[in-house]
């Protein structure tokens, strides 16, 4: 009966306990959060009570299971298996307290600039990203190495491990040569400041919004939805357009190409009146002129600024639209037209011409340059 009971006790003791350790934990935290709506630490810290209750309940079995005679034959893999959970729920303990804390700096350092310099929380966002995922990967390769270590062939064959270790060192570089370009790629994105999440770039003559970045590639969201998926390597050795670096104000343009009786100075005017209906133009500048000239058109450049990528995009559209509308109401003659005028018949410019320079069957004989033959 005793071997019956001892175990019972043994296991059910040390779950009860990880139960009311953990509730007691969980209680606490609450109150904490509760009472200091400033930081959200406290609330994050909440998130990692699955893998403490897990370390907790592994621990205490792991120095209490001697006690249970009933399962003698299986003493050292029952031992083995509680090591590895431990191990494994420790490093998702230690993983899930890093993230609560680097998320809670951001928190307050993006709480204070987010008005002042959006551009800098965006830098600092995506440095935070990366700087988790490292961790992560360190946390999980020390957590593997220590399992491995639990097993004494391991153990015996790590003296020859080392003594290669350099040989696989350069095998592995040339082999990963690739990955190891984009994880450097991603630690120099992060900390270099070329792009950052939420930047509006061009790339491939595709137009987006960096939506994630890893440590080998990085995401952007088109306009319609779509994802591209890059390498980070690649924002390090080609050449690409950020509309958010330093300033996240723009100015685009708008052109019309109209007849040479265009109204201008109305155009101006009523430039001036669409933008002020307009909510997206941000008031810094605006201006309207005849940048370029054609034998049948003239070109006519609208400039005009908003605070971001997306806005300009709607000044823009707006502008266009609506001018062409005015102009098709108020001012139909200035838009393109196609100019005809008839010739008289019998004038003497285009009854001589043709009789000096018709060749054999009638039709007009032309030189290399284009001019009718004498």
């Amino acid at each position: 009966m005793e071997n019956v009971l001892r175990p019972l006790v043994v296991v059910g003791g040390s779950v009860v306990l990880t139960l009311v350790i953990g509730w007691a934990t969980d209680l606490l935290l609450s109150k904490a959060d509760q009472r200091r709506h400033e930081t959200p630490l406290w609330g994050l810290l909440r998130r990692a009570r699955v893998p403490y209750q897990l370390a907790l309940c592994s621990a205490l079995l792991r120095g209490s299971y001697d006690q249970a005679e009933l399962l003698e034959k299986h003493h050292t893999g029952i031992g083995r298996t509680l090591t590895l959970v431990l191990i494994g729920s420790a490093a998702w303990l230690a993983i899930r307290i890093a993230a609560a804390i680097v998320e809670t700096s951001y928190s307050r350092y993006a709480h204070g600039r987010a008005h002042r310099d959006p551009a800098r929380v965006r830098r600092v966002r995506t440095q935070v990203e990366l700087i988790m995922r490292v961790v992560s990967a360190v946390v999980i390769v020390v957590a593997a190495a220590a399992m491995l270590l639990t097993f004494p062939a391991m153990r015996a064959a790590g003296a020859s491990l080392l003594a290669s270790a350099g040989v696989l060192g350069i095998v592995a570089g040339v082999a990963a040569q690739s990955t190891l370009s984009n994880l450097f790629a991603g630690l120099q994105i992060a900390f270099g400041d070329l792009v950052r999440i939420g930047d509006t770039v061009v790339v491939d003559e595709e137009w987006g919004t960096v939506e994630e970045i890893t440590l080998t590639f990085l995401t952007v969201r088109t306009w319609d939805e779509r994802r591209i998926t890059m390498p980070v390597s690649y924002f390090t050795s080609n050449p690409f357009e950020n509309w958010s670096r330093g300033t996240p104000q723009m100015t685009g343009t708008v052109f019309w190409h109209l007849d040479h009786a265009a109204p201008l100075e109305a155009m101006r005017e009523k430039l001036r009146d669409i933008l002020r209906e307009c909510p997206a133009w941000d008031g810094r500048a605006h201006n309207l002129y005849l940048t370029d000239t054609a034998p049948t058109t003239v070109e006519v450049r609208a400039l005009v600024t908003a605070k971001d990528a997306d806005d300009i995009f709607t000044v823009r559209v707006a502008v266009r639209e609506e001018m062409i509308r005015w102009l098709r109401e108020h001012h139909p003659y200035a838009l393109p037209r196609v100019h005809t005028a008839h010739v008289p018949e019998g004038s003497g410019a285009d009854a001589d011409a043709p009789e000096r320079s018709r060749g054999p069957g009638g039709r007009p004989s032309l030189d290399k340059s284009g001019s009718g033959r004498r």
